[in-house]
């Protein structure tokens, strides 16, 4: 039996050489055209600069997922690639520098595939990076000048800058004068302007100076006031005008997660698209939403026997999409004015 259906196999006729050239021709046919630009998402499309790392939820692992759960096409350009984050014992990897950005945008450009709703950019580890986001900016909008920019600038916590000190400046001079939107925490925020932070009302005065150097909408993701937890959100609609701001109290969960700043900012620029003109109710639902699933991760971790507070935790981002895509509101904010 197995002889005869060798014996058959011989036999198969040969493609011949006009079958070739009809296949030939076929590859010459127009491509067909992307369907994420000729019919576009109600939400949007995102270029996604960020990190990635192998295994575990930080940078674009933390924020892809979520956004495309959420509608929006997205598209991460990854700024370093690392066996795991950098909490771990050892991690392994490439970084990614300006040059190579800069080619990814040329080949992007080259097919007319550069046209984006939003830019969303994470941690960036030089001035040369983040000196090619900027022409990034300049390029996207350029193609789109209705381009919104959700920036986090990531530098550092707690009172330590984990970025070199140069980039200190090229976020201030020339980051926030761009940005639609920034999401620094505590300490970032103190360094963006250079005001100490000690009470609610520096806080809104702190959004108050980003706001004048040129940023729509701020959202201190963490602000840390004796024994309370804040977000505090401020969005200037009219410039020249006093901002309406609010504030949401979170919970503290005594244990430390990594890629939360980086979910905070995916769900924030998701649900504000969603809701431009109600930056209140877009936190309400991003601060709902990353609740539930740090809740989620803490009860696993602890279910398989961890002690939480003994090291950082990996986010259990697939296990929570229901509370990305629908989140209950448990956390509502308060308007200051």
């Amino acid at each position: 039996m197995s002889g005869l259906r060798h014996h058959k196999l011989e036999r198969l006729p040969l493609r011949c050489p006009a079958t070739w050239r009809k296949s030939s021709r076929r590859t010459l046919m127009a491509p067909p055209p992307i369907l994420s630009l000729a019919l576009p998402s109600d939400t949007g499309r995102v270029l996604s600069i960020q990190s990635h790392t192998v295994q575990g939820y930080v940078g674009n692992k933390s924020a892809v997922f979520p956004l495309q759960l959420l509608g929006y096409d997205v598209d991460p350009i990854n700024s370093v690639q690392f066996s795991n984050h950098t909490g771990y014992p050892t991690f392994r990897g490439q970084v990614l520098n300006g040059e190579q950005l800069w080619d990814l945008i040329e080949g992007l450009a080259a097919n007319d595939l550069l046209y984006y709703t939003h830019l969303l950019t994470g941690y960036i580890g030089s001035v040369s990076f983040l000196t090619t986001i900027l022409q990034v900016v300049d390029r996207l909008r350029s193609i789109n000048p209705g381009l919104i920019y959700v920036c986090d600038p990531v530098m550092g916590d707690e009172g330590k800058l984990y970025v070199p000190p140069e980039l200190v400046s090229v976020y201030r001079e020339k980051v926030v004068p761009v940005a639609s939107m920034l999401t620094p925490n505590h300490f970032e925020v103190e360094v963006l302007t250079g005001l100490r932070v000690t009470s609610e009302k520096d806080g809104l005065e702190a959004c108050n100076i980003l706001h004048a150097n040129g940023t729509t909408k701020v959202v201190i993701t963490s602000l840390i006031l004796e024994d309370e937890l804040l977000l505090i959100g401020s969005h200037q609609k009219v410039k020249g005008q006093p901002p309406e701001q609010f504030k949401i109290v979170i919970p503290k969960i005594p244990a430390y997660f990594t890629g939360t700043g980086d979910l905070m900012t995916a769900l924030l620029l998701g649900w504000s698209n969603k809701y431009p003109e109600n930056l209140e109710r877009a936190s309400e639902l991003a601060v709902s939403s990353l609740q539930a699933l740090l809740q989620r991760t803490l009860a696993d971790y602890k279910k398989a026997g961890f002690d939480p507070k003994t090291s950082s935790l990996e986010i259990r981002l697939i296990q929570s999409q229901d509370d990305i895509q629908n989140p209950v509101i448990r956390f509502k904010a308060e308007k200051y004015n």
